[in-house]
């Protein structure tokens, strides 16, 4: 009996783990898109002022080095280090629905009803049966 219980108990848990989870609203999402981009730019700043912070050890390294009389050889040419600047976040602009963006020609106005009376020899002459 416990075994069975147990099982049970164990998919019910398995079930709910697997459950879907809700969508986000548009609010959150917004702001989950936010943190993400500041995120990222953090990593740009850590990656600059680690950049600045080598360009100081090696100029300190090539100047200790010469003044102690020790041969070193020119240092190898890197990039320059780019300041990511300030945090600025522009959220994407979503994209209009085709209804709204015009995408749909609008319908023209009929002016004559779509069939007509005429016999179907006058409408195609050439068709013989």
């Amino acid at each position: 009996m416990k075994k069975f219980l147990m099982t049970g108990l164990l998919l019910g848990v398995c079930a709910l783990a697997t459950a879907k989870l809700p969508q986000l609203s548009p609010e959150a999402k917004a702001k989950s898109d936010e943190a993400a981009a500041k995120v990222a730019w953090a990593a740009k700043v850590d990656t600059y002022q680690l950049c600045q912070w080598q360009d100081k050890v090696a100029a300190n390294y090539y100047k200790t080095a010469q003044a102690a009389g020790k041969a070193t050889s020119p240092p190898t040419a890197t990039p320059p280090c780019s300041d990511p600047g300030a945090f600025a976040y522009v959220a994407p602009q979503s994209p209009k629905p085709l209804e709204v963006s015009g995408a749909h020609s609008p319908a023209d106005t009929a002016v004559a009803p779509p069939s007509s009376k005429a016999v179907d020899a006058v409408v195609n002459p050439d068709k013989k049966p």
